[in-house]
């Protein structure tokens, strides 16, 4: 699938409580991105602001529905004529957004930057004049340039109504356009999908992300109660699960390796997707899992070798190849199924009280790659420490201090190199989550 088609942007709309206050409805604006909301696995609906609405959804015994709209501007102006209770966007909190709407709460920093092609960038904010831009109409990026050009005169920009900051970036990586502003939580998910944007310098202050209500005294009540529920759920273990979910695996970008991994999408993954697809079906997999997982074993060599003795597609050693019933591991088709057929059962195994399938499957990658007994204690560990263990927001905290003598030297299975595991779910789900775009399914 195109990514232009992939990143066209939505309106979600949850049916309202107007009629029949009984009825507990509520109706919320979003978009479809990756930082707002979009379809996941086997067409599950995600993303971080769609988690957070459910989420408060759920608490106050909301019911939830979707509607779609297409643009930043057709989100302010539904909730500036009353066609919703709030908008939950990805919205930025400015003065002009202010005169229009109740802000809620704030729960996340972000900051607009300046984003290029790697050819032709910018040095600093006066260089600004001399390079294209193009931005959203109607963003708080409007307001930013706008202030900028009271300082710089010479700076124009082009404002685009129908675009979405993924097509500007889209745009920018096949060097129609030179740059463009966005928000840096946005920025660093894109990144992965087009490795040659640079990120030049900020051009905002630290802005905060809010939920937006219609000036009526119905929606200043319901702005209250999201208040208070934010005030107590931002300090949840549920709200940095979700938060880390969706953001934390983008922290660290390696240009170089996702330049190569987009080319190697292209050119070798199609000679192997039918083998990756029919493994995940037979296998209850997504198989774009598994080709992020061989991704990072083998980089789609079927023929790959370590000095360590695993080999193949999936790089599997030998016990687990007879176990899986592969008698060649070197073969791509034999490797596949049986890397997906032990996945399969990494995940049956995954500890009983680990929720949710994205949950699971990153509980199972990190016991593939160090084995289940250093999982096991480093839920032990966890309950030593009061941390939850069968949240992955801990457990990749837990893991690296097996390392450390003070806490492995009273565990069952010692010793291990527990940043390793951490490092390898963070590659390959970055690698999935640049599938995704690629491939809807």
């Amino acid at each position: 699938m195109k990514l232009s088609v992939v990143f066209v942007s939505l309106i979600i709309t949850v049916l309202a409580v107007h009629a029949d206050p009984a009825q507990k409805t509520l109706t919320v604006i979003t978009r479809n991105a990756p930082t707002t909301f979009y379809y996941g696995a086997a067409n599950q609906k995600r993303g971080f602001e769609h988690d957070l609405v459910n989420a408060f959804a759920a608490s106050q015994g909301y019911k939830v529905t979707f509607l779609v709209k297409y643009s930043i501007k057709e989100v302010l102006e539904a909730l500036e004529h009353g066609e919703a209770d709030f908008a939950a966007a990805g919205l930025t909190q400015t003065a002009d957004r202010e005169k229009l709407f109740f802000m809620g709460p704030r729960y996340l920093e972000v900051q607009e930057q300046v984003v290029c092609g790697y050819t032709k960038r910018p040095k600093n904010i006066n260089d600004l004049p001399n390079y294209q831009l193009e931005i959203i109409q109607k963003s708080s990026y409007v307001e930013t340039m706008r202030h900028l050009k009271k300082r710089l005169p010479d700076l124009n920009w082009i404002e685009h109504e129908g675009y979405t900051t993924e097509h500007i970036f889209e745009r920018i990586s096949k060097h129609k356009i030179e740059c463009t502003v966005a928000d840096s939580h946005i920025i660093a998910i894109n990144r992965r999908y087009y490795p040659h944007m640079n990120v030049s310098f900020a051009v905002s202050e630290k802005e905060h992300l809010v939920w937006m209500f219609p000036k009526t005294d119905a929606a200043k009540s319901l702005r209250d109660d999201v208040t208070r529920w934010f005030s107590v759920f931002k300090q949840s273990k549920q709200f940095r699960s979700i938060k880390d979910s969706y953001f934390a695996h983008v922290e660290i970008f390696d240009y170089v390796d996702l330049s190569i991994y987009h080319r190697r999408i292209s050119t070798i993954l199609p000679r192997y997707i039918n083998l990756f697809r029919a493994a995940g079906k037979r296998h209850g997999i997504d198989w774009r899992f598994l080709a992020a997982q061989a991704y990072q074993e083998s980089h789609w060599n079927p023929q790959a070798k370590s000095p360590t003795g695993v080999r193949g597609m999936m790089m599997l050693t030998h016990p687990t190849a007879l176990q899986m019933g592969i008698s060649n591991r070197l073969d791509a088709n034999q490797s596949i199924d049986g890397g997906a057929r032990y996945m399969a059962q990494q995940i049956r195994h995954a500890p009983k009280k680990v929720a949710g399938f994205n949950e699971r499957m990153k509980f199972a990658l990190a016991g593939y790659n160090v084995g289940r007994g250093h999982i096991y204690d480093a839920i032990v560990l966890g309950k030593k420490l009061g941390k939850d263990p069968y949240l992955w927001v801990n457990m990749k905290t837990l893991l690296p201090l097996l390392s450390q003598r003070s806490y492995f030297k009273d565990l069952k299975y010692g010793y291990a190199r527990g940043q390793e595991p951490v490092d390898y779910v963070r590659r390959i789900t970055n690698y999935y989550d640049i599938l995704r775009q690629h491939y809807k399914w």
